[in-house]
């Protein structure tokens, strides 16, 4: 192994101790193979792109995890 580099940033970021079970479902699964990000048009100026000049393929997610409301 080698040293490599950790970038993260969060904001607002906690756990509610009601929402111990759903962490522990998000952290059993396994990520997916990550997406590609394709650009379906190459307009002159960066200002010119739009959102439908860009898709992703091969995105895949798992199913959403309910969770309560903490209060």
């Amino acid at each position: 192994m080698e040293p490599g580099e950790f970038i993260w940033s969060g904001g607002d970021v906690h756990i509610y101790s009601n929402h111990m079970q759903q962490v522990h479902t998000q952290l059993e699964r396994d990520p997916y193979p990550l997406p590609q990000l394709k650009i379906l048009r190459k307009p002159d100026s960066i200002f010119d792109y739009t959102y439908e000049d860009f898709t992703f393929e091969n995105y895949e997610y798992h199913p959403g995890i309910k969770a309560p409301v903490a209060i």
